[in-house]
């Protein structure tokens, strides 16, 4: 395994955004609630309940409601749970398109989940993204 990164421009220049297949969704579930047939791609555990992030056939056969329908973009570079503005440069990239963004970051890379009709746009802004930090790294190494 490869050790992960933390300077910036090499996380940008190297992130690698891939678009995964299928449809997700946010719900939420009571803290008891028995969600082992629902395979959650992740959870969280709140006061009001536990979010879950959930390929969204599960959900809807489940009975759950969806809460925010979503694309799930990967940055497959292996990002430094202690780098410092990754989360804001990609952030503010989608931001500035009218993209929001959900982000789960995880032991080996950062997941974005965007609205699913966006989906495409986002991949875009993330790749105009890491272009340009890739010509940055160029130039500075002129």
């Amino acid at each position: 395994m490869n050790q992960p990164i933390g300077n910036l421009t090499e996380l940008l220049a190297s992130m690698h955004p891939e678009l995964n297949e299928g449809v997700y969704v946010y719900t939420s579930v009571p803290l008891d609630a028995d969600i082992s047939q629902l395979a959650p791609l992740a959870t969280f555990r709140e006061r009001e309940g536990l979010t879950l992030v959930v390929d969204e056939a599960a959900a809807l056969s489940a009975g759950l409601q969806p809460l925010f329908r979503a694309a799930w973009i990967t940055l497959t570079v292996h990002s430094d749970l202690q780098a410092v503005g990754l989360t804001a440069a990609f952030a503010k990239a989608l931001g500035d398109a009218g993209i929001s963004c959900n982000v789960v970051a995880a032991a080996f890379h950062d997941h974005i989940f965007v609205p699913v009709e966006s989906a495409q746009r986002a991949l875009a802004q993330l790749l105009l993204l890491q272009q340009r930090a890739q010509q940055g790294c160029a130039s500075s190494h002129l």
